[in-house]
């Protein structure tokens, strides 16, 4: 599909033409899906580097004293003790607990870094100024471009550029020169691969971008490896896994909320959703987030309808695929705990057919972060 006159661009939008990607509307913007096919740039990225535009999320700094107490308020998460140059994972709830998008948060010297979700970023920045722009600054920075470069290679050829950057360790960052230009590099990305998350002024963006292609190791991928890797990696997508209407302990997130955030903790409560976060860390839940394989060939797609031997409904699948590393279907779902032991065999419903599949743990295909 074309751009239309409504549809955003990145700045790497000219470059992702020349190198003849397929172009795809997602979150308001035109987006490469593929240059060369998706399994090869997943395969690509899994065996050495891949270099993605994620330009189209959200970037914005929370500036004063308060900074920290005050994004607690809105999330389960420990920031007030997150040191400097350290990364950390965290979700805003609402009141039933339910989660209104999930983030990056990193303490630099001067400011809280959040990376938000493209399709969630006007929301997210009206949360932030309603409830917290009386306690802090708020600063969208929408002329800054995002990069991840993932792979185990990406280490490889980033550090031809600066060589320091391999001094960081998984969900740690800092302020590097890439190619003429200052950029924030944080060692994160969302395909269970090594990797690097690179905020760099958008006017310099594309120089950034052909600096690292022209690296051996690196070739362009875009959004659908991308959605096949975090998959393989048992990461939520917001949207689909995770939503308004899941909390975390249902999503299977609670390893994000840190122990002086939940209850007995030094810092307890105070966010919205506590009380049921809570009760429900303590009682558990009626459904969870599962990992699913498929015990045939045919793949098994989003919102597929999950039943038990008998016919009766026991879930949907949230996301879906043939995973190129595993050569199998692969799936999350949501599905009551009863049924989500490991090992379980539920049935996805496909076309009237009933195709087994196996509760299974995630992630799918094993981490590989650089912890040290």
């Amino acid at each position: 599909m074309s751009a239309t006159d409504q549809t955003l661009k990145t700045p790497l939008h000219a470059l992702h033409l020349e190198l003849g990607a397929r172009m795809v509307p997602f979150a308001g913007y035109e987006m490469p899906l593929h240059y060369t096919g998706i399994l090869a740039e997943h395969r690509h990225c899994r065996e050495a580097a891949a270099l993605f535009d994620v330009s189209h999320m959200g970037q914005l700094r929370l500036v004063g004293p308060d900074a920290a107490t005050a994004l607690e308020s809105l999330v389960p998460v420990d920031v007030v003790d997150l040191p400097v140059g350290k990364q950390r994972y965290a979700f805003f709830t609402n009141a039933n607990g339910g989660i209104l998008d999930d983030l990056m948060v990193t303490r630099r010297e001067n400011d809280l870094f959040l990376v938000v979700n493209a399709a969630c970023k006007a929301a997210d920045l009206s949360h932030l100024t309603t409830h917290i722009g009386h306690r802090c600054s708020i600063q969208p920075l929408p002329d800054q471009a995002l990069l991840a470069l993932q792979g185990p290679q990406a280490v490889t050829a980033l550090s031809r550029l600066e060589p320091s950057v391999a001094r960081l360790t998984f969900m740690s960052g800092g302020f590097f020169e890439l190619a003429g230009a200052e950029c924030f590099v944080t060692r994160s990305g969302y395909t269970g691969e090594d990797g690097f998350e690179i905020s760099v002024p958008a006017t310099q963006a594309e120089a950034l971008a052909r600096a690292l292609l022209a690296q051996p190791e690196v070739k362009a991928a875009g959004l659908g490896a991308r959605d096949t890797l975090r998959l393989e990696a048992g990461l939520c997508l917001y949207g689909h896994d995770i939503d308004a209407n899941t909390t975390p302990v249902e999503a299977g997130l609670t390893w994000a909320i840190q122990k002086v955030r939940r209850a007995g903790g030094a810092r307890a409560g105070g966010y919205p959703g506590a009380t049921v976060i809570d009760t429900q860390l303590a009682n558990g839940t009626m459904n969870k987030r599962v990992g699913l394989v498929g015990l045939e060939r045919a793949p098994v797609r989003e919102g597929t309808k999950l039943v038990d031997g008998q016919g009766h409904t026991l879930g949907r699948v949230t996301s879906g695929t043939t995973g190129p590393s595993l050569n199998q279907p692969i799936a999350m779902a949501y599905l009551a705990v009863n049924h989500a032991a490991p090992g379980s065999i539920v049935y996805a419903l496909v076309r009237e057919k009933q195709l087994p599949m196996r509760v299974t743990a995630m992630p799918f295909v094993p981490h590989r972060y650089h912890r040290g």
